[in-house]
């Protein structure tokens, strides 16, 4: 189903003219060699310029599509890199290979292009004939750049004001030896359904995060272990010419611009809408991403909220249809090849409904500085790792995970759960967002009805469940020492919170203690104050304190903790004066 659907991604680029071709591709190209009628270089034409960042961009051209390069030695039509054009590589004890690479460039370019009248055409034929690599260096055209030239980046030729992808006669020759029917025997393909002979190697997925900067590859059979049937390499799994030029072209458009792709840990996650229309796209990474400066999150809100319902709506004066089909697709990197973490398929209504839901479920009262409606799934992410560590990438598998159960309805994966907890447990401090992970989290997951009334937005002064209860009186204890100590570098908070949440029958009859002592160098009104919270909080718990909490009712105590917390920041403090 991958496959198909990326070939119809394809197709609808292709009716648009979106996309280059069959056959052609986007190659980034650092120089071009302009010739002359004799096929001597006239110029070293250098087509970089700088990015925002200031470094040297090679521009994007539409060339002919890359051959597939393993340890062989293959050539690419009409460019390439040193070795190829100029038979020389950056290092001098790989000259000997780049004299095959260029003796194969020779070879391809002569024969499909030496009976072509074009001046194009013969003046690449003359190039190919009349150019000696050992008298490279030596030119005085290219001596002036030729450390940049045998670099490693991609070079092609020019004629006048033409290039490559300018010229009709150069297209018709590679168009003509691109369509050739390949010898062999002919299977039915797995994407067109029709008879063809198989590729055993597809066109490389280019600027795949992690993965190979020459392409990786989305089907591939490395080891005789993996083939059936005495079938080599990709016949495996029989995919004809087009359908191999159709999907890697597609998924590589949707690597090349960051509209349709996010990374999230070490992964790479790109979508796409059916008819290929792009405001789904933006829309859908907003969903991602949580409001930003150019759209706010009431907007997001309102959009998501309209598409749930199943009803039209507009994103930047394009239309939106809830029941158009839409794709989501996982990459993972594995050296010269890719894994797939996922591919979900439904329609663009279902999964704003989704994302909808899971919002509502992060849903928790904020700290007045944190002005953010909606927790993205990055920010949730980053909750579940240290801070001050070298690496703070969240765990691949977490954040496939997290997101598959997001955007399937899904429970979330226990990994979410128990980082939060354990990144509590260190820093002895519960954020809006690591609350917003134990809510969300337990309301999808959990299934005992009586701690739902303890997974609300803000205090629920009605509960009564246990370990929200202490969760809440710790805050009070809390609040009672800082009274007492204003400016204390070092809080119960600091010394018992963890202990307190796991073991409450250990640590609560010390802070009881330490709160009378407290108390003692207080007012008399901030006294009568902390009394009647104590009391109130006291008089709920019924039970002996337990001396062993769940990590879920951990989760309801930190839960109450921040709950109480948030109350006393935003509330006023009248009757402790």
């Amino acid at each position: 189903m991958i496959l198909q659907a990326l070939t119809a991604y394809y197709e609808d680029l292709a009716r648009s003219g979106k996309i280059a071709r069959q056959g052609w591709g986007k190659s980034r190209i650092s120089y071009a060699l302009e010739l002359g009628e004799g096929g001597e270089v006239r110029r070293v034409i250098p087509l970089e310029t700088a990015d925002e960042k200031g470094k040297p961009k090679p521009r994007e051209m539409e060339l002919p599509a890359p051959v597939k390069r393993t340890v062989g030695v293959a050539s690419n039509f009409l460019w390439d890199n040193g070795s190829y054009l100029l038979g020389h590589a950056k290092d001098a004890a790989k000259d000997s290979r780049a004299e095959k690479c260029f003796a194969a460039a020779k070879k391809l370019h002569l024969s499909l292009l030496s009976g072509s009248q074009d001046p194009f055409a013969q003046a690449i034929c003359r190039f190919y004939e009349n150019y000696d690599p050992a008298l490279g260096s030596t030119d005085p055209v290219l001596a002036g750049e030729w450390e940049n030239l045998i670099s490693g980046c991609n070079l092609t030729f020019a004629y006048g004001d033409q290039y490559p992808g300018d010229n009709e006669a150069l297209a018709h020759a590679w168009e003509s030896h691109y369509g050739q029917d390949a010898e062999g025997e002919k299977l039915r393909c797995l994407i067109t359904g029709e008879p063809a002979v198989p590729e055993k190697t597809h066109p490389a997925i280019k600027r795949l995060y992690g993965a190979q900067s020459s392409g990786a590859a989305l089907v591939s059979f490395n080891a005789p272990a993996f083939c059936s049937y005495g079938r080599e390499q990709n016949e495996n799994a029989p995919v004809g010419q087009y359908g191999a030029f159709a999907y890697t072209a597609a998924l590589n458009d949707l690597l090349s611009d960051r509209r349709h792709y996010r990374r999230i840990g070490g992964d790479t996650y790109v979508f796409w809408a059916e008819g290929a229309e792009e405001q789904y796209e933006d829309a859908f990474g907003a969903f991602l991403d949580g409001g930003s400066e150019k759209v706010k999150d009431e907007d997001l809100a309102s959009v998501m909220d309209a598409l749930a319902g199943k009803k039209l709506c507009q994103w930047e004066n394009l239309p939106l249809n809830p029941e158009n089909r839409f794709y989501v697709l996982g990459l993972a990197p594995n050296a010269a090849r890719i894994s797939v973490r996922f591919f979900l398929q439904d329609s663009f209504g279902v999964f704003a409904q989704r994302l909808k839901a899971h919002y509502d479920r992060l849903e928790i009262i904020r700290p007045s500085f944190d002005t953010r409606t909606q927790l993205p799934l990055w920010l949730l992410l980053q909750e579940t790792v240290n801070q001050q560590s070298r690496d703070k990438t969240p765990s691949s598998q977490m954040a496939a995970d997290t997101l598959r159960a997001i955007l399937t309805g899904g429970r979330y994966p226990a990994t979410l759960f128990q980082q939060t907890m354990l990144r509590i447990r260190a820093e002895h401090d519960i954020t809006r967002g690591k609350a917003a992970i134990i809510k969300a989290y337990l309301l999808r997951n959990d299934t005992q009805q009586n701690r739902m009334e303890a997974l609300t937005v803000k205090l629920n002064d009605d509960c009564n469940y246990l370990p929200y209860v202490l969760g809440r009186l710790f805050s009070v204890l809390e609040d009672i020492q800082q009274q007492a100590n204003p400016g204390i570098n070092t809080t119960i908070k600091d010394r018992y919170f963890s202990s307190a949440s796991a073991t409450p029958a250990v640590v609560f009859p010390v802070l009881l203690n330490l709160a009378e002592k407290h108390q003692k160098k207080l007012s008399a009104g901030q006294k009568v104050y902390n009394s009647k919270r104590l009391q109130d909080l006291l008089g709920r718990i019924r039970e002996s304190y337990p001396t062993h909490l769940t990590l879920s009712d951990q989760g309801i105590f930190q839960l109450g903790y921040y709950h109480e917390t948030q109350k006393r920041y935003s509330g006023s403090k009248a009757g402790q004066e």
